[in-house]
């Protein structure tokens, strides 16, 4: 979606010595330790999940998956920027380096796409992802997730191959408000203009690219 899920970067007061900090080190053994443990029943053992209520995790952008797991866990005395009670209890003993390594593991194992279950229904979103609806000021979607779907790292995830069903959910939450961890609310300012059959048509879509 137009502007969907930017990693927004903030410009530091002593950038020289932000410079000089070194990277943060990421495991991806030690992911896989933790995620063979907390994260296989739900998305499999290469994150690639075997039910579509629970998203393909396998080669999406590490730092999309970081700042998810990030998003999951509630501050002392607040709310998870993104509420989800399962996702809560999974990433309440993982450590800021546990979800580094978790993300980088996931981030490397090879991806096992869905395929569109209708031709129909995909040709309609096809049209909505390439070309947005100009009337309801609706913006194509390949505008920031790309013409097959695979994203800009480090601002919009790879949505192609993904389940059909998981990104409609996604977005429907997108559209209520029950979502809202996308940077400045760009993913709810596109969802909250999009009818329940063009998402539908368009998670269809989707979820066949390559």
């Amino acid at each position: 979606m137009k502007r969907a899920l930017a990693l927004v970067a903030g410009i530091g007061l002593l950038p020289c010595l932000a410079a000089a900090q070194p990277a943060a080190k990421t495991d991806a053994a030690k992911g896989q330790q933790i995620a063979s443990q907390v994260c296989v029943a739900c998305h499999a053992a290469d994150g690639n999940s075997p039910a579509a209520p629970n998203p393909k995790l396998a080669g999406q952008f590490p730092d999309y998956l970081r700042k998810q797991l990030q998003n999951f866990k509630a501050p002392p005395g607040k709310k998870a920027e993104r509420e989800n009670p399962v996702m809560a209890g999974m990433v309440a003993n993982l450590s800021d380096d546990d979800m580094r390594n978790v993300a980088a593991f996931y981030g490397s194992q090879k991806l096992k796409p869905e395929t569109a279950k209708s031709k129909e229904l995909a040709a309609r979103g096809q049209k909505l992802y390439r070309g947005g609806n100009i009337a309801t000021g609706v913006a194509a979607c390949a505008g920031c997730h790309g013409p097959e779907g695979a994203g800009i790292p480090g601002q919009y995830p790879r949505i192609s191959g993904q389940y059909a069903a998981y990104l409609e959910l996604q977005l429907l939450a997108f559209k209520t408000g029950t979502r809202a961890n996308d940077p400045n609310g760009m993913m709810r300012g596109v969802a909250a203009r999009m009818s329940e059959a063009e998402i539908k048509a368009v998670a269809e879509y989707a979820s066949g690219l390559r």
